[in-house]
């Protein structure tokens, strides 16, 4: 291609350049007339169901080259904008900055909205029950290392509802200043440590493995200590710029953790099966009772798409039942569902409806 071309070239896409900035501008001036309203009404300024269906029109609109993953990114950024336009919103996260759950935060809000990192998941849940952030976000399982327990606990406990779930591809670096033979100790996050199980065992077996409070907050102390190894993202170690041993020491190629985003907020129905309802239930002490809870959606045609127990805590042999299903709280099948549920059932709590991103 000519020089002349080549300029030209530029030329156009400079001009298509000042029509995009004009028209984002136009937006976030319509979004702004729209908090108004909002604030007005008493609505909520995140939501999450209208996010969803802006994702699937403009993935609709686009006929290419840009790909999927690619647009989504660049309207998360500008619906970023727009709700802090609207509204100053604060996010709570399990911290410190650059763990997994900080970037589950900026892919589902963006950079726009301010986040603030919390040391405890209780901390979190009581960050936004006591209006002090407008949303808080969750490690909630890993697809390698299961259930995050302490989450759920406080999913039992709190009157927050989930608005929303975050699917983050997870790749663990071991970050030191020092070389393979020279690491005595490697700390992390216990769903960290258990996610790289095999590979530590295999290169590094004498090493003493330490449980700390967050992947990043391990990094800090592989800052400071040249014996000790962090297991932590990328992001994590170029922040506290310590070098990368290995990269993707994961034991599961495909690791994936969800997150969930908890708040005040009830979020609308989206329908045609793109929604999902989490519930949590404890059984009466009887023949079947499991059988007799899971009827109710088995005779409905309800998908349940996962169901997880854990200990109670109340008593010995006592279980709570947490269980997600396909489906909106809003739904007829799903309240009538809910209400023989309760005939076999000694708690049956609604933790949320929210999008099936």
């Amino acid at each position: 291609m000519s020089k002349s071309n080549l300029d030209n070239k530029r030329v156009s896409i400079d001009s298509i350049d000042a029509k995009i900035v004009q028209l984002l501008n136009e937006r976030l001036l319509l979004a702004g007339d729209i908090g108004k309203i909002k604030q007005e009404s008493g609505q909520d300024f995140y939501d999450p169901a209208r996010e969803a269906l802006v994702f699937k029109k403009v993935s609709e609109m686009s006929e290419g080259p840009i790909k999927q993953k690619a647009l989504e990114a660049i309207y998360r950024e500008i619906i970023s904008a727009s709700i802090a336009l609207e509204k100053e919103l604060e996010i709570a996260f399990l911290g410190p900055e650059a763990t997994f759950t900080h970037q589950a935060v900026l892919k589902n809000f963006g950079v726009s909205l301010k986040s603030v990192a919390m040391k405890t998941i209780p901390d979190v849940f009581s960050a936004v029950e006591s209006g002090e952030c407008a949303y808080g976000v969750i490690p909630i399982e890993n697809s390698t290392e299961g259930v995050v327990f302490h989450s759920m606990d406080q999913l039992v406990e709190s009157d927050l509802k989930i608005c929303a779930q975050i699917y983050l591809p997870i790749e663990h670096c071991l970050i030191s200043k020092s070389s393979l033979e020279d690491i005595k100790e490697v700390h992390s996050k216990d769903q960290a440590l258990g996610q790289c199980r095999e590979w530590l065992h295999r290169n590094i077996p004498n090493a003493i493995l330490v449980e700390s409070n967050s992947t990043a907050g391990s990094v800090q102390v592989a800052s400071e200590r040249p014996e000790v190894a962090a297991i932590a993202s990328k992001l994590a170690a170029e922040i506290n710029n310590v070098p990368i041993v290995e990269r993707g020491i994961q034991d599961k190629a495909e690791n994936v953790t969800r997150f969930l985003v908890v708040g005040k907020t009830e979020v609308q129905a989206i329908g045609e099966g793109k929604d999902k309802t989490s519930l949590v239930i404890s059984l009466k002490d009887q023949s079947g009772a499991l059988e007799k809870a899971l009827m109710p959606f088995a005779k409905r045609g309800i998908n349940l798409s996962k169901i997880e127990s854990r200990p109670s805590r109340k008593k010995a042999w006592d279980y709570f039942f947490f269980i997600d299903l396909i489906g909106h709280i809003q739904d007829a099948a799903v309240q009538e569902a809910m209400e023989e549920l309760k005939e076999c059932s000694s708690l049956v709590k609604w933790l949320g409806s929210y999008p099936n991103a």
